[in-house]
């Protein structure tokens, strides 16, 4: 059980504990906690809401703040997963994983533009997903590969811990607090059964031309050689989605015309520019420096988020 990666002025949760009080009682509470986990006996303390501006828009995302204790169980849960899933995880999924960031993810869409056919984008937006994830469907996906009942007994704790926001506890039925060490992970192991390997394996042999997909948790971007390609992939995403009780925002969701020749067909259509996709929290355009070649660049600050670290606020 390590606390020392959990920074010590992160928040306390609904017992009060802050990092460093957590510390210092650290051999009190350490032992009593893992044998409850081993009996399988353990209750997850309820989680405490705030809320915090989401980047670049004006709406607020939930975020819950666990005990410290409970914090530092989740992380050591997160080690284990980890490094049973890292070996899964596909090499279009960059958000929460060792050594992938949002600067990765940007870079890799980058390369599958430039280097290869691209000419559409369909940027997808999840509505309310952490809110939506379905335990059930979570659950079978952790017993899929793990057999340890003490692990799996933790994670549905977790799914179903109570919580607390302007003096109330809420029951949660459905999705996984975001704010938790094992949320993020969660995440990115409900989006691999769900949309990952489902694209790589079923979408992507159908499909006339090149495609390719850039994930980042719940953030992600869908790129096609051609349009008719990405119409059937969409009306199939829907429904894909909606089999494990997600949706598609429909008025954040759009399929744009977006590749090294955007500027070219941009022109022919009458437009000045090319269209922009929303992705990672920044406004992208394609732009041709020169013949042939190929850049995404960030609207607003007007540099290469593909090529070199940005000063963007990424996730």
């Amino acid at each position: 059980m390590n606390l020392s990666q959990i920074p010590a002025k992160s928040a306390a949760g609904v017992d009060g504990q802050t990092v460093t009080e957590g510390k210092e009682s650290f051999e009190e509470w350490v032992a009593v906690m893992l044998q409850s986990v081993h009996r399988q006996g353990y209750r997850a303390p309820e989680i405490r809401r705030v809320y915090i501006p989401k980047p670049g828009k004006q709406e607020m995302r939930p975020l819950g703040v666990p005990t410290v204790a409970d914090r530092a169980l989740q992380r050591s849960a997160s080690q284990v997963l980890s490094a049973i899933y890292e070996q899964d995880f596909l090499s279009c999924s960059f958000g929460g994983r060792p050594g992938r960031g949002a600067h990765q993810a940007l870079a890799t869409l980058h390369e599958r533009i430039a280097g290869g056919k691209i000419e559409w984008v369909l940027e997808a937006d999840l509505k309310n997903f952490f809110g939506s994830l379905s335990h059930e469907w979570m659950l079978r996906f952790v017993e899929h590969r793990v057999g340890d009942q003490r692990l799996i007994s933790l994670i549905r704790r977790w799914l179903k811990v109570g919580v607390l926001e302007d003096g109330e506890i809420h029951p949660n039925e459905e999705g996984t607090p975001q704010g938790g060490s094992i949320s993020v992970l969660l995440s990115n192991l409900y989006l691999h059964y769900v949309l990952d390997l489902w694209f790589e394996r079923v979408v992507k042999p159908r499909l006339r031309g090149e495609a390719c997909m850039v994930r980042y948790i719940d953030d992600f971007v869908l790129c096609f050689q051609y349009r008719a390609d990405a119409l059937r992939a969409e009306e199939a995403l829907v429904k894909r989605l909606r089999r494990f009780s997600l949706t598609l925002e429909l008025t954040k969701t759009k399929l744009v015309e977006f590749g090294r020749f955007a500027y070219r067909h941009a022109s022919k259509r009458g437009r000045k520019r090319p269209e922009t996709i929303y992705f990672l929290g920044l406004l992208c355009t394609a732009l041709a420096i020169r013949k042939g070649t190929f850049e995404l660049r960030c609207v607003r600050r007007n540099h290469a988020c593909g090529v070199r670290s940005c000063g963007c606020k990424t996730r």
